[in-house]
């Protein structure tokens, strides 16, 4: 689906949805630059490796998205490596799993300095290279929860609101500049941070889908694929839920 020597870079890759949306852009024919905090190197290296153990190019840049230095040297770094710079997926965040009023301070900093700040970082960096090189495609990752309200997640559910509106208001922008940027939102997909979740927390997001039963990553990363090829040249400023139909009674 994605054309062949394209390059570009994904987020919170050591694991989880980054991993499986970097497996399937290298397994489409894209050069992958698997980014993640110097501590989740490990992850981020095993990526790498089941990227190249099929045949793909990649490579580690360690990146903490809360800095905005180092989301434009992660961008540089990307052009340093495969030459070009085509594409980008925002993927990392956190959540914090607690009824509203018990949050603290600290929780509050902690889930929208990565998951809106690190997004706002991001995607400044790479419209900034793009408008330069004559366009390319953004996709940030938010979440069902970017579309209605999720228990027990409540600046979690926040910041994905305002990834959306971010998203919105970007592709309008710069759609004129040849750049595309959309928003994929995943319900309950199968990962570390989900499966250490509260066991009543999971079973409440799968309740009200239409398929029962966890997504895998990569089911995200299929979704991912489209949007930024060239099949979905016309498409920006959207936001495509992949949820198995959870959605469909919100």
């Amino acid at each position: 689906m994605l054309r062949d020597g394209l390059a570009g870079l994904v987020t919170g890759a050591a694991g989880g949805i980054g991993r499986g949306i970097a497996l399937v852009l290298a397994a489409e024919g894209a050069d992958v630059v698997v980014s993640d905090l110097e501590r989740s190197r490990e992850g981020a290296e095993k990526t790498v490796a089941l990227i190249e153990e099929h045949g793909g190019s990649a490579s580690f840049v360690a990146c903490d998205v809360t800095d905005s230095l180092q989301a434009e040297n992660l961008v540089a770094a990307t052009l340093d490596t495969f030459g070009r710079f085509d594409f980008a997926v925002n993927n990392a965040g956190v959540a914090v799993v607690k009824p509203f009023a018990d949050f603290t301070d600290q929780d509050y900093d902690l889930v929208t300095d990565v998951n809106l700040r690190g997004t706002f970082n991001g995607m400044r960096a790479q419209i900034r290279q793009l408008a330069t090189t004559g366009g390319g495609s953004i996709v940030n990752i938010a979440s069902v929860a970017g579309l209605t309200a999720v228990r027990d997640i409540g600046i979690y559910t926040a910041t994905k609101h305002g990834i959306i509106g971010m998203t919105k208001n970007a592709a309008m922008e710069y759609g004129s500049h040849g750049i595309r940027i959309n928003a994929v939102c995943p319900n309950a997909i199968r990962t570390p941070l989900l499966e250490s979740a509260p066991e009543e927390f999971r079973d409440g997001l799968l309740a009200p889908q239409a398929i029962k039963r966890l997504g895998e990553p990569e089911e995200v990363g299929h979704a991912v694929a489209w949007l930024l090829s060239s099949k979905a040249a016309y498409v920006t400023g959207v936001t495509l839920p992949v949820d198995g139909g959870y959605l469909t009674g919100a």
